[in-house]
């Protein structure tokens, strides 16, 4: 059978696959579409295989909740401009549906959660893979039921944040203490949440870059875990100033208005991934040398 236009628009339609892929899936199928369509997939398969090992650092992250359970999670590409693909837009949403209404708390437990479509998440970030043409991975999810429930998630996507209440805080004051995490990206809930070695790394860089001299046992002792619990204020979300109160901390905040803050995620595109970088100069340079 002739490999039409109109054959190959057709088997565009029902599996997203480019042009080309299309036309060479019709080719060495002899025009039969079903057949065709398992070419496509096997193809796919294997160029996403080829992709597994490369460095997926950009991406969504996102937020969704239903005031009972709520779902973040971040979904990673190998560069920013996937992010705008609407095929992978409505990839992250088909995710976060299926993971705000079933029970995965884990990132194992996730990528088998099935789509609307009848794949599980694993399958379709391998099928998206394929179709896009970079790295699609579900990188990380954290989940929440019970108590009161606030998000928040970035403009640009980037950004989101999950907390959790005891008491009865309301939305708007939740959503502010929620943009306050997103602006001001505490690394831990409270001081009890901090480990040891940061506190003992922290530590060491204060006794190296301060200036005891003189000073009695006593006083270098006090100066020393002062700026110790400054730094741990800084990096505590319950010991921050609050953003919108300067005057008092996110704690006290929190506790004026009858609740407690029991858990905090944020997460942030990319954030712990080792990007590689490209010097661009010196492959110019290099391809110049060997010309």
């Amino acid at each position: 059978m002739a490999v039409t236009p109109q054959l190959i628009k057709e088997l565009r339609e029902m599996t997203s696959a480019g042009m080309m892929d299309c036309k060479k899936a019709l080719e060495a199928t002899n025009g039969d579409i079903d057949e065709a369509v398992v070419w496509l997939r096997e193809n796919g398969l294997a160029k996403a295989a080829k992709k597994a090992d490369r460095v997926a650092a950009e991406g969504v992250s996102f937020a969704k909740t239903d005031g009972k359970r709520a779902i973040i999670f971040e979904v990673n590409s190998e560069t920013d401009f996937v992010s705008k693909n609407d095929k992978f837009m409505a990839l992250i949403e088909n995710i976060g549906n299926a993971l705000l209404n079933s029970k995965a708390s884990t990132l194992q437990e996730a990528l088998e959660i099935k789509l609307a479509s009848g794949q599980t998440i694993s399958e379709a970030c391998i099928e998206a893979t394929a179709t896009i043409g970079e790295k699609i991975e579900l990188r990380r999810i954290a989940a929440v039921e019970g108590g009161k429930l606030s998000i928040y998630n970035h403009a640009n996507k980037r950004i989101s944040v999950l907390l959790a209440f005891d008491g009865n805080i309301g939305e708007e004051d939740a959503y502010n203490v929620c943009m306050h995490v997103a602006a001001m990206a505490p690394k831990y809930l409270e001081e009890s949440d901090v480990p040891q070695d940061f506190k003992d790394q922290e530590m060491h860089i204060i006794k190296e870059t301060t200036d005891l001299t003189g000073k009695p046992e006593n006083v270098a002792e006090g100066i020393l875990k002062g700026k110790l619990n400054k730094k741990l204020a800084e990096v505590t979300l319950l010991a921050q100033s609050f953003v919108m109160d300067e005057k008092q901390t996110v704690g006290n905040f929190v506790k004026s208005k009858g609740a407690k803050l029991t858990q905090m995620f944020r997460f942030e595109v990319g954030e712990g991934i080792e990007k590689a970088t490209t010097d661009f100069a010196a492959e110019v340079a290099a391809q110049l040398a060997g010309n």
